[in-house]
């Protein structure tokens, strides 16, 4: 990369620190599991009923977060 003369960051790519829907998809399991659902057909309702209600005002509060 030196070589090439490109910038690598200093934090590996994959950390869970960078990655702000790591938050979202903990926050749906939560909501999920106080459904309570008894079967995959109800799993998968819930889930994405509960992604419906997740505002773009709280992914954006996530990212804003995140420095720059």
């Amino acid at each position: 990369f030196k070589n090439k003369h490109i910038q690598v960051l200093e934090w590996p790519s994959q950390s869970p620190d960078l990655n702000p829907i790591g938050n979202l998809w903990k926050e749906l399991k939560t909501a999920v599991h106080k459904c309570s659902p008894s079967n995959l057909t109800e799993l998968e309702l819930f889930c994405k009923e509960e992604w419906e209600k997740m505002s773009v005002s709280r992914c954006a509060k996530l990212i804003e977060t995140y420095p720059k």
